[in-house]
């Protein structure tokens, strides 16, 4: 059994950490770090409750750490979770500074334990319609990829994700699941062009993102914004040979906050199908189910030392370059480089060469 304690208890952790452990075969939330005992004891009504993360850390009875707390807290006590030979699970992003991503990853490779991060959304079913699409050549070679994540939330909120602190903001908030998606099919891109803003009155943090990445001739679109109510696609991909849209998104979360239990019937079921065009016509393509589970199965069995770790730390840290480089090209309103070495592009290839084919 892998024992896990989780550190916060707010939408993250409540949301999908817990629920997905939960029905894992062969895990078990043992504790939480929370201030707010009661919370967590309406969900999970057998689990200890410590006061804070030092305590749950402190703990012998965990083999794994979940961070699902602030993003500016994610190194520190990822840290402290390694140093006391704990296997960690980060909550996107992986942190706030790519210096804070590399010093993780030398610290896990030194200690020998797994560090993972929630990049969950590799296992939604419009992402991997969309992938086993392209890879079929339903739209030949792609020209250009769109992917968005849209919300209508006009009102600016009082909480930490929405303030004007490291790591706060819908780039950081949504953007890390855009790119991951886009490096797992094309991988590096060449360059990052980005423009991010603040666009709601009273915001603090942004709440607006346009990123293009460059492959060569080919370019890739990723969008976030909250004051979309409707008309946008999730995923637009137009190629060599056709077309085709993706309208609606995975629904793993909405069922979650329904209470849906993973796994259950219907869970990951996805109606939306594909469409594609050639040019002469358009047909449908049933959209594949997703099933988040499958990260803290693939969590279980790295821990085992059975299977491969579905998220490393280098792969995370790609996508925090990626992150990185939006960010200064938009302030500096100019295309920007990745700044990764030639190790870390290597290490990175290395990667991702075992679970995604090359583009």
């Amino acid at each position: 059994m892998v024992r896990v304690g989780i550190v916060g208890f707010g939408f993250a952790a409540r949301t999908f950490h817990a629920p997905l452990i939960g029905v894992v075969e062969g895990m078990e939330v043992v504790a939480v770090a929370s201030s707010d005992a009661a919370k967590v004891h309406a969900d999970l009504p057998g689990v200890a409750v410590e006061c804070g993360p030092a305590a749950l850390i402190a703990r012998d009875d965990l083999d794994l750490i979940v961070i699902a707390s602030p993003n500016d807290t994610h190194a520190p006590i990822a840290a402290a979770a390694l140093a006391a030979g704990k296997h960690v699970v980060v909550d996107k992003p992986f942190t706030v500074t790519l210096d804070e991503a590399r010093g993780l990853i030398a610290q896990a490779e030194t200690a020998g334990r797994v560090l993972s991060v929630f990049h969950n959304r590799r296992w939604d079913s419009d992402f991997l319609s969309v992938a086993k699409a392209i890879r079929a050549g339903q739209v030949g070679e792609v020209a250009q990829f769109e992917s968005h994540f849209d919300r209508f939330r006009p009102e600016v909120r009082d909480r930490w994700r929405e303030r004007a602190v490291p790591g706060g903001g819908i780039w950081f908030d949504l953007g890390p699941h855009l790119v991951d998606q886009a490096l797992c099919l094309f991988g590096l891109p060449d360059w990052v062009q980005g423009d991010i803003a603040i666009q709601r009155v009273g915001g603090q943090a942004d709440d607006w993102a346009h990123v293009v990445l460059g492959y060569g001739a080919m370019r890739v679109v990723l969008h976030a914004s909250v004051l979309v109510a409707g008309g946008t696609a999730r995923f637009t991909v137009h190629g060599q040979r056709g077309s085709l849209v993706k309208a609606r998104i995975d629904q793993q979360e909405a069922q979650l906050l329904a209470g849906v239990v993973p796994g259950s019937e219907g869970w990951g079921v996805d109606d939306d199908a594909l469409t594609v065009f050639d040019g002469a016509g358009e047909r449908r393509v049933a959209a594949e189910r997703g099933d988040q589970r499958r990260y803290y199965a693939a969590i279980r069995d790295a821990i085992r030392g059975d299977a491969a770790n579905p998220v490393p730390g280098i792969e995370a840290l790609a996508v925090m370059a990626v992150i990185d480089a939006a960010q200064r090209s938009s302030e500096r309103g100019a295309r920007a480089e990745l700044a990764l070495s030639d190790a870390e592009r290597l290490a990175y290839g290395v990667s991702r060469s075992s679970v995604y084919p090359t583009r």
